[in-house]
C-alpha cells in the first residue's frame, strides 16, 4: 500500500519513535508499505528549522537525507491539481500544510499515516 507521512509521524518515526501509535510504527515498517513524503512537508520542516521552532538529532540536510534512506520515502511533488483541490477545501484544518497533505490524499486517492484526528473531517483514510 502506498502512505503518505505527515509531518509529526515523519519527525516521531526518525527522532521520538515511542511516540508513534503502535499501528503507525508497523505500517511505516511494513516492506509492503511504499512510503511518501509531500515536497510540503520538506518545506515546512526547513521553515521551522529555520525559525528554531524545531530542533532535529541532525542538521537538517542530513536528517532529511537520513529519513528518505532509512524509511524508503519517496518525495511527491506538489501540482497544480494538488494546489487547486487545496483551494476548494472547506476550513476544517486551519494549517496550509496540512490542508496540502489531505488535498494529496484525495488526489492521489492515499491513505496518510498522522494521529492528527481533524484530517478525518475531509473523508481521507487516516491511519494512527
Amino acid at each position: 500500500m502506498k502512505l503518505i507521512v505527515d509531518t509529526h509521524a515523519l519527525l516521531w518515526a526518525l527522532d521520538d519513535p515511542a511516540k508513534l501509535s503502535q499501528k503507525a510504527a508497523v505500517e511505516l515498517k511494513s516492506l509492503g508499505n511504499d512510503l511518501v513524503v509531500s515536497a510540503g512537508t520538506i518545506w515546512e520542516i526547513a521553515i521551522k528549522v529555520g525559525l528554531n521552532k524545531l530542533s532535529l538529532s541532525l542538521p537538517y540536510r542530513q536528517w532529511m537525507a537520513k529519513a528518505v534512506t532509512d524509511l524508503g520515502l519517496v518525495v511527491i511533488p506538489i501540482t497544480l491539481e494538488n494546489a487547486e483541490v487545496q483551494a476548494g477545501l472547506p476550513h476544517h484544518h486551519r494549517d496550509p500544510f496540512d490542508r496540502l497533505l489531505v488535498a494529496q490524499c484525495l488526489v492521489d486517492s492515499l491513505p496518510v499515516v498522522s494521529m492528527d484526528a481533524q484530517l478525518d473531517s475531509y473523508g481521507v483514510i487516516r491511519i494512527w
